[in-house]
């Protein structure tokens, strides 16, 4: 292997012009991420977990109503947290890689009540389901899918696009 060894004038002058287009880029560097952020995410992704076991008993000729209460009521406790994962200062717009739009905090009333539908829902799942009333039971996860899109599609980037 062949070393090219660089003069230092160089390299001071290449140490210059990094320092020129870091103070032409707006400056400092985005601050870390809030804990928050993957917190938020998690419970997110943990719902859309639970929420897929759901669908899946359904596609089943026999499905299993008990779990489908039992991860109906995870949606539930996980929605519940939804509310406190939302902090200022926490949306694409701050500079995190996150797909919270600044809806959320323009339109906090909205928001609520689009966490407490998703609350509603994932409680009315909960109780319908030991039933065993598959149709029924069907009807219901339309409803919740209903609160998971409609949150999506105001408060979401992803969905945005």
């Amino acid at each position: 292997m062949t070393m090219v060894r660089i003069p230092a004038s160089r390299l001071v002058i290449a140490a210059a012009l990094a320092a020129t287009l870091a103070a032409c880029s707006g400056g400092e560097p985005a601050a870390e991420a809030p804990p928050v952020l993957k917190e938020r995410h998690d419970n997110f992704e943990a719902i859309g977990d639970a929420f897929k076991a759901v669908r899946g008993e359904l596609e089943k000729d026999a499905p299993d109503f008990g779990v489908i209460a039992a991860k109906a009521s995870e949606i539930n406790t996980l929605g519940g947290k939804i509310e406190g994962h939302f902090p200022a200062g926490t949306s694409v717009d701050d500079g995190y890689k996150t797909e919270a739009l600044p809806a959320i905090w323009e339109k906090p009333e909205e928001f609520k009540a689009a966490a407490q539908k998703l609350l509603d829902e994932s409680a009315k799942l909960a109780e319908i389901a030991p039933a065993g009333d598959k149709e029924a039971v069907g009807a219901q996860v339309m409803a919740l899918g209903g609160a998971c899109k409609g949150c999506h599609d105001n408060f979401r980037l992803d969905d945005k696009k």
